[in-house]
């Protein structure tokens, strides 16, 4: 985070981001206590899906559906007395509205076509390979971060779940590795995740701000992607370094 925000600020420093407002909005949206209370509860509701999963058995989506229940009634309270083009912006259904469809459809497509690669079998056949000629851990996960920048890192790593399964672990003698909280699931939470910005098309987010702000992919490859990619090895670098200390 320090390396991207330093590279980064020298970029952006001394420039000013006039603030987007339509016709009739005010400045300032809501109060600062408004503000905080929905980060607080939206935070919470996101955090609370593990919880409700584990405690109802339940599918996690039915967690996130309660939240936005939640988040849906105390919007609508702190909507009243605000005047009509604030409203309109800052309601459940506005944001429900700028959902971008082809984008989930696009994460539905990629999952179904992961889950067809896992149940052929062939997943298991790219961890073997890994295993085979690339036997260190963090250069595994490095690599499998670029492939999350092509292939979206949400998918990537269901697929890696699927790819590390017991039986290969066994045969290749890097149990110690993938046991759970090991090395790899650890340092694959963070080459996935960080890796799937090297590109535009590599993380949910990036997809949606393709469509949303019109954002052009050469663009940002050529603008960003060096950047996203220096952060992302010195993230690595910083968890080896923690690894041999601790």
């Amino acid at each position: 985070m320090l390396v991207v925000t330093s590279i980064f600020s020298r970029f952006v420093k001394g420039r000013r981001i006039p603030p987007l407002l339509d016709a009739g909005e005010t400045a300032q949206f809501t109060s600062r206590k408004e503000q905080k209370t929905m980060l607080t509860i939206g935070s919470l509701a996101l955090l609370s899906v593990p919880v409700f999963k584990t405690y109802t058995h339940l599918p996690p989506f039915m967690g996130m559906m309660l939240g936005l229940g939640i988040m849906w009634v105390i919007t609508d309270r702190y909507l009243n007395g605000k005047c009509k083009a604030d409203q309109r912006k800052l309601t459940v259904i506005a944001a429900l509205k700028s959902v971008d469809i082809s984008t989930v459809l696009f994460f539905l497509g990629v999952l179904l076509g992961v889950a067809a690669l896992q149940s052929a079998g062939h997943l298991s056949l790219v961890s073997a390979w890994l295993n085979d000629n690339v036997p260190n851990v963090y250069i595994s996960n490095m690599i499998i971060g670029v492939i999350s920048a092509i292939v979206d890192n949400v998918p990537l790593v269901a697929a890696s779940m699927g790819m590390y399964d017991i039986q290969p672990m066994e045969a290749l003698g890097h149990l110690q590795s993938f046991i759970q909280n090991g090395d790899f699931w650890n340092l694959l939470a963070y080459c996935a995740g960080t890796g799937g910005s090297i590109l535009i098309i590599g993380s949910a987010a990036g997809v949606a701000a393709m469509g949303i702000e019109k954002i052009n992919f050469i663009w940002y490859m050529r603008k960003m992607a060096w950047i996203a990619f220096v952060g992302y090895v010195a993230g690595v670098l910083a968890y080896y370094l923690q690894t041999l200390i601790f």
